[in-house]
C-alpha cells in the first residue's frame, strides 16, 4: 500500500510481498528441456525483480542460471524419468530444487583440473551458500541456496 501526500509517495512497508515467490516446472527429459529450464529460471528472476524489487546483478543472474543448468543436466542424465525444477526466492536469496526419480545420491569428486566432466556438483557447491541432497519417496531432491546480494 502506498499513500500519496501532496505529490510525495510515502511507502507504508507493505509494498514488498511477505511470502517468497515460488514457481515449479515439470520437464520430461526430451531434447531442449535444459534450455527450457534456463528460460524458466530467467523468467523467475525477472519476476523477482518486478514483484520483490530484487536488485539482481549480472553475476548473481549468471550463477542462478548455471546452477539450474548443472542440476537439471544431472537430473536429465542420471534419472529414469521426468524431473521437477522448483524455484523459491525473495529479494536477497533464491533456492533451486530439482526433484528426480533416481534414488542414487550424487557423488562429490575431489577437485581435479585434469578430470574431464563430472564437475557439476563441484560448480554448484562453489556458487551456492548451501547445498543439500535428500531422498524423497520417488527419488531424490538436490537443493541449492544462492545469495542474490551483490558482491
Amino acid at each position: 500500500m502506498t499513500y500519496h501526500l501532496d505529490g510525495a509517495v510515502i511507502p507504508t512497508g507493505f509494498d514488498v510481498p511477505v511470502e517468497p515467490l515460488r514457481r515449479a516446472a515439470h520437464f520430461s527429459g526430451e531434447p531442449g528441456c535444459i534450455a527450457e529450464a534456463r528460460a524458466f529460471a530467467a523468467d523467475f528472476l525477472q519476476q523477482l525483480r518486478t514483484q520483490w524489487y530484487a536488485s539482481i546483478d549480472a553475476r548473481s543472474d549468471g550463477a542462478v542460471l548455471l546452477v539450474v543448468s548443472e542440476l537439471v543436466t544431472n537430473a536429465d542424465r542420471h534419472s529414469e524419468g521426468p524431473y521437477i525444477l522448483e524455484l523459491e526466492g525473495t529479494d536477497t536469496s533464491l533456492t533451486v530444487a530439482v526433484y528426480d526419480s533416481s534414488a542414487t545420491l550424487p557423488r562429490v569428486f575431489p577437485r581435479d583440473p585434469e578430470r574431464v566432466g563430472r564437475h557439476g556438483l563441484e560448480i554448484v557447491r562453489a556458487l551456492a551458500l548451501d547445498v543439500r541432497v535428500e531422498r524423497v519417496p520417488v527419488g531424490k531432491c538436490v537443493r541449492a541456496v544462492l545469495s542474490l546480494a551483490a558482491g
